[in-house]
């Protein structure tokens, strides 16, 4: 299957160091990462250190428990994170993703790029990290 690779971004009224330590404090990663309208973040892990990781459990009435699994590889504060992310926690699907942080003004400007999505969940994975950017804007 192709792959394909997404890019997002997302101007912030808040410093490059508010943005980006929000990605890695689990009390406010739980308010806008990979949570959705109709579901509940029940379970938040971040293990904020380069090989260390991430567990977050989205309870949806729709489907369940979603589990988005992630790996740090590379935390360069304020400007860059990088972690491979994954359904599954053996990690075996993993895809890269890369958080870029610039200032810009009074805040910063994020952008987002994942690498290896599958060419059909290309658009849906737009959809979602919009949503999940614009949720990070109302948390901050």
């Amino acid at each position: 299957m192709t792959a394909a690779t997404i890019v997002v971004s997302h101007r912030f009224d808040a410093s490059p160091e508010r943005v980006f330590d929000a990605w890695l404090d689990p009390a406010r990663a739980a308010k806008f990462l990979f949570a959705t309208p109709t579901g509940e973040i029940v379970k938040v892990e971040i293990d904020a250190r380069v090989g260390g990781g991430f567990l977050i459990i989205d309870r949806r009435p729709e489907i369940g428990d979603a589990e988005h699994f992630g790996r740090y590889v590379e935390i360069d504060r304020p400007r860059r994170l990088v972690f491979d992310f994954a359904a599954r926690k053996d990690m075996k699907d993993a895809t890269r993703v890369t958080i870029e942080i610039v200032p810009a003004g009074t805040g910063c400007e994020l952008t987002l790029t994942h690498e290896g999505v599958w060419q059909d969940y290309a658009e849906r994975t737009q959809g979602g990290w919009t949503m999940i950017l614009e949720g990070l804007a109302q948390a901050l």
